[in-house]
């Protein structure tokens, strides 16, 4: 059993990875497209020269750098995905198979950052030459508990984007509700700006949502911005079941509205 798993596994991912590597521009333009962060670098690191915000023009460089490594990692676009295969009635044939069909997103994003990544380091190198005052190098146990970390915001990311999705059962236009659930991602994040600028009592309510642990958090751990480890393991693993919990039970309400519509 455990070999036969590892032979499907290798299998998705070889066939994803070789799709994807087939767009390799347009691999690039995604990963520019993710240079917000790089941006916004530039506006903070001038703010940071004539305000007090409690981090250095140096700090808010490897912040955001750090916020585009985060972004290269967990960026998701699965609901256009599972939008389009039920809009279209193509989710029929994958559920033929004898596995669920969000295995295949699965692999496709995994893969995807296999090929997106070498083009991501280029940037980061270029990055440190045009700016090596940023250069720094985390110990091996930060980098360790960044790639952990990372994972889980990947994970609460892609749970929370494909329980999205499954309204696409319900509606033509279930990427509204991405679009308006970005809204909220962009701010409240890390990604317009650390957490550390915020007042504390906004800080505060931030933290009770999932927004900070999708990008902040871990942004946070790389560059080495004090954070409470514990709280956010625990928040990043209980917003995961939560929306795990949601997506299973949508899934199966979705496929019953799915099948009496004679798909």
């Amino acid at each position: 059993m455990m070999k036969r798993l590892i032979k499907t596994t290798l299998t998705f991912l070889s066939v994803y990875y070789a799709y994807m590597v087939e767009y390799r521009a347009e691999l690039v333009l995604w990963v520019l497209a993710g240079s917000l962060p790089i941006i916004l670098m530039g506006v903070w690191i001038q703010a940071a020269q004539g305000g007090q915000f409690g981090l250095t023009p140096v700090d808010f460089a490897r912040y955001f750098l750090a916020v585009f490594l985060v972004r290269q990692f967990t960026v998701v676009w699965v609901i256009w995905e599972v939008e389009r295969e039920v809009v279209e009635g193509k989710l029929s044939n994958r559920l033929l198979q004898p596995i669920d069909p969000v295995w295949h997103h699965v692999a496709a994003h995994v893969s995807e950052r296999a090929a997106r990544i070498p083009f991501a380091i280029l940037l980061v190198g270029l990055f440190f030459i045009l700016y090596p005052q940023a250069f720094w190098i985390p110990s091996l146990g930060t980098l360790l508990l960044f790639s952990f970390v990372v994972i889980l915001a990947f994970i609460l990311r892609f749970v929370i984007q494909h329980t999205f999705s499954i309204f696409s059962f319900w509606t033509e236009r279930a990427s509204a509700i991405e679009n308006f659930w970005f809204l909220f991602f962009l701010f409240l994040s890390g990604m317009i700006a650390p957490l550390e600028v915020f007042p504390e009592p906004v800080r505060t309510v931030v933290l009770l949502t999932p927004f900070p642990y999708l990008i902040n958090f871990p942004a946070s751990i790389l560059v080495g911005i004090p954070v409470n480890l514990t709280q956010g393991l625990l928040s990043m693993i209980g917003w995961i079941v939560l929306f795990l919990g949601l997506n299973r039970w949508l899934w199966r309400q979705g496929l019953k509205r799915y099948s009496g519509m004679g798909a």
